[in-house]
């Protein structure tokens, strides 16, 4: 399968702001997009692969500030750099604690909008990665039937089998039986690479024996 490629958006209600941005952004080998609104480019699907988008604060309509609300409410994940000429420090730290990369004021340097441009890209990867292991991770966890599941949970908090056994009223035997079905479902040999697969899929440590997470739990974290 074919990952798709980096993308650059520009939304700006400035068509001069827009023209000069694209012509910087294709300059440096970037695939560039540009929209007039923040309405009109949530109009779009969105890109499959790592995006960074570039908005001003001050527009027409759903302003940046409001955007970016619009955006992390629908759960998307592009990651933003403001561009303003009416900024002040509430309104950057505002922005920059909800997950900005940047908050450039007006005029700025090329070299600090590509330079930003550049850590939006690389997290967008970043996080595509990480949510590409998670499902990963959870699709081989739902291969394991409720007891196996909760087997893997006891066996990685270090507990024998024997140990095992004892908490779920299980004779060691069968507790191996499950114990070798669940590392055979999951493609491992070793607790710890059952550990990797866990902290991939982000299922929850056990914080005592006998508190048991189940597999409805896992499911409805995706």
């Amino acid at each position: 399968m074919m990952t798709a490629t980096a993308k650059v958006f520009v939304i700006d209600d400035d068509q001069s702001i827009r023209k000069s941005l694209r012509r910087l952004l294709d300059a440096s080998n970037y695939e560039t997009e540009v929209f007039e609104s923040a309405s009109e480019f949530l109009s779009r699907s969105s890109h499959a692969g790592p995006s960074c988008v570039i908005v001003d604060v001050r527009m027409p309509g759903l302003n940046g500030i409001d955007f970016q609300k619009t955006l992390i409410e629908h759960g998307r994940e592009e990651q933003l750099v403001f561009i303003t000429g009416h900024g002040n420090i509430p309104m950057c730290a505002q922005v920059m604690k909800a997950g900005a990369i940047d908050f450039l004021p007006k005029p700025f340097k090329p070299k600090q909008l590509l330079e930003s441009v550049a850590r939006a890209l690389g997290r967008s990867a970043e996080q595509r990665h990480r949510a590409s292991e998670k499902d990963q991770a959870r699709s081989l966890i739902d291969r394991l039937t409720p007891r196996e599941f909760e087997v893997m949970q006891l066996v990685a908090t270090g507990m024998l089998n024997k140990q095992v056994g004892a908490e779920l009223s299980m004779a060691e035997k069968t507790v191996k039986t499950h114990r070798a079905h669940t590392m055979q479902k999951l493609g491992i040999t070793s607790v710890a690479e059952l550990m990797v697969i866990l902290q991939k899929g982000e299922v929850p440590p056990l914080a005592r024996p006998g508190t048991k997470v189940s597999l409805r739990y896992v499911n409805a974290t995706r």
